[in-house]
């Protein structure tokens, strides 16, 4: 099983979200994350 970039978008949103529902506390923290592995993704893309 290969992962592309396309993948790993809807895997973390997934992942996000399952830890925002067992503790929604770390929902600062996981949207934080969460951004800025898209915006890393996104830079590396554009190199």
């Amino acid at each position: 099983m290969q992962f592309h970039v396309v993948h790993i978008g809807p895997l973390v949103a997934l992942i996000a979200g399952i830890l925002i529902l067992i503790a929604p506390r770390l929902l600062n923290y996981i949207v934080a994350i969460y951004l800025i592995i898209v915006g890393l993704l996104g830079l590396a893309i554009l190199r």
